[in-house]
């Protein structure tokens, strides 16, 4: 991969991260063209489809997806791979925020309560971000909660998945986080 002025090319919130040509530098300052990784991300999306129309299964591919989307959407920055607790940084100034990343696919027609996946307390990270997608794995909204939120909400007593594996259902999460992005307000 050409590298890149990641400097010159990061994308801009206030030019709504439209621009195809951006890259990001990586938590360890490593460009990374995020064009290319959209156009491959396009690719494994319509891939996802096809296989879930086929099987009635998932293909796996939500946690990747969620993260690409918020490092896109929120101006993050990828963590170097499997870093145990977080996946991406949030850097304001000389300040550096972990972000970890959830991501839920929200199908139509789905009654059940959908949950977010395992947030685990005993890893270092600041903040978690819950990217929904729809049928298609296009991001509907962000929503975001800090630490301190999630620590109460999973030690609340009554539910062993919450207390247990650090589980909590989506609207759980969606009641202590806030609004980060949402498709309905950036259009």
């Amino acid at each position: 991969m050409p590298p890149a002025n990641a400097s010159t090319k990061t994308r801009s919130r206030a030019a709504g991260r439209s621009s195809a040509t951006s890259a990001i530098a990586s938590e360890l300052g490593e460009p990374i063209d995020m064009a290319r990784v959209e156009r491959l991300l396009k690719s494994v999306k319509k891939a996802a489809r096809q296989y879930r129309a086929l099987t009635g299964r998932p293909l796996g591919v939500t946690g990747e997806i969620a993260e690409f989307e918020a490092c896109r959407l929120l101006d993050l920055r990828p963590a170097v791979a499997r870093q145990a607790g977080y996946d991406a940084v949030r850097v304001k100034g000389r300040r550096t925020q972990k972000v970890q990343v959830k991501g839920r696919v929200v199908f139509a027609g789905t009654n059940r309560s959908q949950r977010v996946g395992a947030i685990r307390l005993d890893h270092e990270w600041d903040t978690t971000v819950l990217v929904l997608m729809d049928e298609s794995f296009e991001p509907l909204a962000i929503y975001e909660a800090k630490r301190p939120a999630i620590e109460k909400a999973l030690g609340a007593p009554g539910s062993k998945a919450r207390n247990d594996r650090g589980q909590m259902a989506v609207s759980q999460f969606k009641s202590i986080a806030t609004v980060a992005w949402s498709r309905s307000q950036s259009g």
